[in-house]
């Protein structure tokens, strides 16, 4: 059966940059500087994959080869740092596929993966306890074929259990070495305070883009104080900032997008508005709007990575090329002024 010309081509291309990574380390030219997780030493690139999409789950025109084409190709083309959750597919699928494909480099890149949230039925169950989160680690390790994760998250604190338990949990994975660093995601600052007076943290995980800022008053300073590492989901809210969608785009019935304020009415139109502010921007520039969009998330003071979802290997492929090059300042006022005069905006968190 021949495959489809997309994966051939993407298969060329990431021939391609595979020849010129290795061309770049033997040149000792290496792209953006890869940046420490926390107060560890483990090294990170300032852009991650976030494999959320790859499941197909709030996505159409998702296809296991398809994902793991895509997986393939952020490695190649310079990512180490993969993004996942117990709940990334109904039965572990985004870290199945990780482990499938990347186990042959499995000492040259980062895993994060996070417990508490499960489905049950397709319906989404928090359970932080840490019985749940210790059995739910050990069934991730066997998922993604290793011993360990350099960073494991809370995905979001249990209403029902304190969060001290959580935390003590993952504490315990720690001092197993089965976790190298613990992470919290969707979480308060006083959350984080509780959760880090038990267990140090190193990561911290919220959602974050030039439409959704709230943390920059709360949760990033609290990050900055306490060198803890801010990994940012949505920058590119969830598509809408790679300016891709046009203005009269018409949503799959299984689109999850649609019920986010940002994709309706009123706020559609202003951030479509935006998004051409961004294109001339772009064009000054000679860079992608996503290109634009994800370079100016990760010069923000106190983010260390941005994770960009991806469903296809063109996809996470223009999102690596960030990796290579840095606003200029006068492109950055030039962001912030639009951003400014979009004015505030109706947020909805992922959980």
């Amino acid at each position: 059966m021949s495959r489809p010309v997309e994966l051939i081509t993407a298969t060329v291309r990431i021939s391609f940059l595979n020849l010129t990574r290795e061309a770049s380390y033997k040149n000792n030219k290496p792209m953006q500087p890869h940046r420490c997780l926390g107060k560890t030493n483990i090294e990170i690139t300032p852009v991650a994959m976030g494999c959320w999409p790859v499941t197909g789950i709030t996505s159409v025109d998702v296809t296991r080869e398809r994902s793991e084409a895509t997986i393939r190709a952020a490695w190649h083309a310079g990512i180490n740092f993969f993004d996942t959750a117990y709940m990334y597919g109904y039965d572990g699928e985004s870290e199945k596929m990780i482990g499938d494909v990347l186990h042959d480099v499995r000492d040259e890149i980062v895993i994060a993966t996070k417990c508490g949230l499960h489905w049950k039925n397709k319906a989404s169950i928090s359970d932080a306890t840490p019985k749940r989160i210790i059995a739910e680690c050990d069934e991730s390790l066997l998922r993604l074929g290793t011993d360990r994760v350099e960073l494991y998250y809370l995905h979001a604190p249990d209403p029902q259990v304190p969060i001290a338990e959580s935390a003590g949990a993952i504490r315990e994975l720690m001092q197993a070495g089965k976790v190298l660093s613990a992470g919290l995601s969707n979480a308060s600052v006083a959350e984080l305070t509780e959760f880090n007076a038990v267990c140090p943290l190193s990561a911290y995980q919220p959602h974050y883009n030039m439409l959704q800022r709230e943390i920059e008053d709360s949760q990033i300073p609290w990050c900055i104080e306490n060198s803890v590492s801010a990994m940012v989901y949505w920058p590119l809210m969830k598509g809408l900032l790679a300016g891709k969608l046009s203005r009269d785009h018409q949503f799959h019935p299984k689109d999850g997008r649609q019920k986010y304020p940002m994709f309706q009415g009123e706020e559609w139109e202003r951030n479509h508005d935006f998004i051409d502010r961004l294109r001339e921007i772009a064009t000054d520039t000679g860079h992608s709007v996503p290109d634009l969009v994800i370079n100016w998330t990760i010069q923000r003071s106190g983010i260390t990575a941005a994770l960009c979802g991806a469903k296809r290997p063109e996809q996470i492929v223009e999102t690596a090329a960030t990796l290579s090059w840095q606003l200029s300042q006068d492109a950055v006022r030039a962001i912030d002024q639009a951003i400014a005069d979009r004015g505030p905006t109706v947020s909805r968190s992922a959980v």
